[in-house]
């Protein structure tokens, strides 16, 4: 199953983005706030659980990380359209710091009781989703629409790469440095953002022409606005659908479910087959960076194509679920993080790239509220499913829906193309 190749006669630069000065700080600065993420999680979840061995308080982590998207992402995007998207990341930028510091006080004085990590946990999920939404914003401003292709491929490029070693720093530092030094150490990485962001020449102050007309913050009314306008924009609309189904269904939780695919895969050792099936999602996704990079882009940037590359993405995923050999599950995971990797970055692209001016900041809230906040949702659909009939059911059949829901996405795509 393939996209189509792109035809143009002028073929885009290979990493072209990287040519821009302002883009490097970027990617150096979002690199290491993925870093820092992931670091936080892995000392931090492991404290929680040697201290209070709670799977109910490990499930209100994964649904504090993904609720606030669901919950705040348009009205994050509104304010962007109204205030210094600069200022709004480094709001994110001081709670996260503010949530591994506060993991560190309770370490120092082991006071950490329940509530406290579930506030702790909820401030770092705010600060994601401020973090995320505002940084899609200025990056608009910082490469324009010629890069911006380039420039998005990039950044979920490091986030994978954020993904697959900040776990890994994470266990160096803390076992270098104890998890309380090691947490509180965490907050440097947070710094070289918040301190370039000061005077970074971007964002709504720094564009030619006159501004938009601002529209005033109005809460849930914001969403049920914004997603009028988005119907009337007919590839907005497509693409917001695809990556919320692909979140609704299945999302990530696939990943957390791997040590059991590990387990009944046989494979040796569970734990090196569960490290090792984790690598295979994320060097496809990585491949799939440096590949459609140094090709300048070998997907034609259509919603098309990016409705062709999820149902890969979930075919392959539905392969998984059901073989029983663990090589061909290593082919299928690396597979699904290529295709994965490039749907999700090329329908990010044609938001950012389509969205109105005057509204930009909602739209991308609502594609963030679609592809991140609705994975809350994920966790039902395969593992509360899955503990009832099987993950690999449970799977297969999340997998198959979206299949369906990426084909007929395709289907009116080309109806109205006709």
């Amino acid at each position: 199953m393939t996209a189509s190749i792109s035809t143009d006669s002028v073929a885009p630069k290979a990493f072209g983005a990287l040519a821009l000065r302002g883009y490097r700080a970027y990617l150096l600065t979002f690199m290491l706030t993925m870093m820092a993420d992931n670091i936080e999680h892995v000392i931090s979840y492991w404290v929680v659980f040697q201290k209070f061995h709670s799977p109910a308080l490990g499930g209100f982590a994964v649904v504090s990380h993904w609720l606030p998207f669901l919950a705040f992402s348009v009205a994050i995007g509104a304010l962007n359209d109204r205030l210094d998207s600069r200022r709004l990341i480094q709001a994110g930028a001081v709670l996260f710091i503010v949530a591994s510091a506060g993991w560190g006080y309770f370490f120092v004085t082991d006071t950490l009781q329940m509530w406290h990590a579930m506030v702790l946990l909820v401030i770092h999920g705010c600060a994601g989703v401020l973090w995320v939404t505002s940084s899609q914003m200025l990056l608009y401003d910082i490469v324009g629409p010629a890069a911006l292709p380039s420039a998005v491929r990039l950044a979920a490029t490091a986030r994978y790469l954020g993904v697959l070693v900040g776990p890994g720093v994470g266990s160096v530092v803390m076992l270098t440095l104890g998890p309380t030094r090691g947490i509180f150490f965490n907050t440097v990485f947070y710094l070289p953002l918040l301190l370039w962001l000061i005077a970074a020449p971007y964002g709504r102050h720094f564009r030619g022409g006159s501004s938009a007309p601002k529209r005033a913050v109005r809460g849930f009314a914001d969403i049920v606005q914004t997603i009028r306008e988005v119907r009337t924009i007919p590839l907005l609309a497509t693409m917001i659908l695809l990556v919320g189904g692909a979140s609704f269904f299945i999302g990530n939780s696939y990943q957390a479910q791997m040590p059991g695919f590990a387990n009944d895969l046989g494979h040796g050792d569970p734990g090196t087959a569960y490290t090792m099936l984790l690598a295979a999602d994320a060097a496809g996704a990585l491949l799939a960076g440096i590949v459609l990079e140094s090709r300048g882009g070998i997907f034609k940037m259509s919603p098309g194509a990016a409705a062709m590359l999820a149902m890969g993405w979930s075919a392959a995923l539905f392969g998984f679920a059901l073989v029983h050999t663990y090589a061909l599950a290593i082919a299928l995971l690396f597979l699904a993080g290529f295709f994965e990797l490039s749907f999700s970055s090329m329908a990010q692209t044609l938001v950012q790239m389509h969205a109105p001016e005057a509204t930009r900041g909602r739209v991308l809230g609502l594609y963030n509220m679609a592809a991140a906040g609705l994975r809350a949702f994920s966790g039902i659909t395969v593992g509360l499913v899955g503990s009832i009939v099987s993950v690999h059911t449970s799977l297969a059949v999340a997998a198959g829906a979206f299949v369906s829901v990426s084909a007929i996405l395709f289907a009116r795509l080309r109806a109205t193309t006709t």
